[in-house]
């Protein structure tokens, strides 16, 4: 396929000079699994907002999670239950791989779905005014200058009382399930940025155990303030 070489340079203009104007803000927020991260994500949200109203601005934070999945699977046109099965960071076999390539018209590789989702977290969050809870903002995000990075976490027994309680779990499948589910958002998180890479790491970390979701909350949005995001 030949490229349209002035298609790609004025696509590329565009890009460069969107990234430009439109640089966030945007709040980023990663979590152990049994950590309160949707309930924290939407009082934060709604506290931004009131700020913000109070000082005459009528802009809006929102509060990404299940868009990504949608708009990603819009841009490769392909099943959204495929972009969440990246998502969670299933590992499929190289055999899965080439059956699924011959087995569908439409195939998408693993790698350019992940490269679509972080396209499309990073178009969100270059909108500005964005909270997205976990699938890598941290990563995809971090050179964002208007970004914070949030982190919560807490000791694993609480966290696996929680999920036994929520699920109807007992405490040893609680627990399978916790660690299992930590593994698969930390690959997710390092498959965009690499193993330890100084690019996952975070501005603030909460203990879910000893900080109420309100304290937390107003830490956050006290930051938020001073960094002038609101």
């Amino acid at each position: 396929m030949r490229l349209d070489l002035n298609k790609y340079l004025a696509d590329r203009f565009h890009d460069e000079l969107r990234y430009k104007e439109s640089q966030g803000p945007v709040i980023t927020i990663s979590r152990q699994t049994g950590c309160p991260a949707k309930n924290i994500a939407k009082k934060l949200t709604e506290k931004l907002t009131e700020k913000m109203e109070v000082r005459g601005n009528k802009l809006q934070w929102k509060m990404i999670t299940k868009e990504i999945i949608s708009e990603s699977a819009k841009a490769l046109d392909v099943d959204p239950a495929r972009i969440k099965f990246i998502l969670d960071c299933e590992e499929k076999g190289f055999l899965d791989e080439i059956v699924a390539s011959h087995l569908s018209k439409y195939y998408k590789s693993d790698r350019k779905i992940r490269t679509t989702i972080a396209r499309v977290i990073r178009n969100i969050a270059c909108e500005g005014h964005v909270v997205i809870i976990g699938r890598g903002g941290v990563a995809i995000t971090h050179s964002i200058p208007k970004s914070l990075h949030i982190s919560l976490e807490a000791p694993i027994e609480w966290r696996v009382e929680r999920i036994s309680i929520k699920q109807n779990l007992s405490i040893n499948e609680a627990k399978k399930y916790v660690i299992d589910v930590d593994k698969k958002r930390k690959q997710f998180r390092e498959s965009f940025e690499g193993k330890n890479n100084d690019y996952t790491w975070f501005d603030l970390t909460f203990n879910c155990m000893t900080l109420s979701e309100d304290e937390i909350v107003s830490i956050i949005t006290r930051t938020a303030e001073i960094r002038n995001f609101i």
